[in-house]
């Protein structure tokens, strides 16, 4: 079975990485949070994003980028770093691998160039009109889970909704 990993690239903003906190939920995938980060991990506003699905999350810490590639050898070679600077689009990808890393940077500048540079064949984008200047980083995040569940069938996930009061 495919498993996501979601990476945040020094983080700064509660909401969003709670909100990301919640699809991981949602949907299975891991998240690692690369530090620093722009706030405490207790943070009201973060908790309050990620409602009461933190029990139900595999989440990780790494003092720096090159303490995440230390600690996830397996991360090399099958991390995608999102970014507004990519030469490609997600949907470019051919395939992506069953253990997949999927790399997002701070919300202010996005991921280090060098680190873009360095991994130029694995960067992406999300198309956006040229008068923006990027997306919220938990849509972002929700639009890559969403596309690489897409072409897993939605393994593991529910195929169908209930009604509350009838049956469809």
């Amino acid at each position: 079975m495919y498993k996501i990993n979601i990476v945040l690239h020094e983080p700064e903003i509660p909401q969003n990485t709670g909100n990301i906190a919640r699809t991981c939920a949602a949907t299975g995938a891991s998240l690692h949070i690369i530090k620093p980060m722009g706030f405490e991990i207790d943070d009201r506003k973060l908790k309050r994003a990620g409602l009461d699905y933190w029990d139900k999350l595999d989440i990780n810490y790494y003092e720096s980028y090159g303490d995440f590639l230390e600690k996830r050898p397996e991360a090399k070679g099958n991390t995608f770093f999102f970014s507004t600077k990519a030469p490609q689009t997600y949907v470019d990808v051919k395939e992506y691998p069953d253990n997949v890393f999927i790399m997002f940077g701070k919300e202010t500048k996005g991921l280090p160039e060098d680190i873009l540079f360095d991994n130029k064949e694995h960067c992406v984008r999300l198309p956006m009109r040229d008068t923006i200047r990027s997306l919220n980083l938990s849509n972002s995040v929700a639009i890559a889970v969403y596309e690489i569940l897409r072409r897993h069938g939605f393994e593991g996930l529910l195929g169908e909704g209930k009604l509350t009061t009838r049956d469809w």
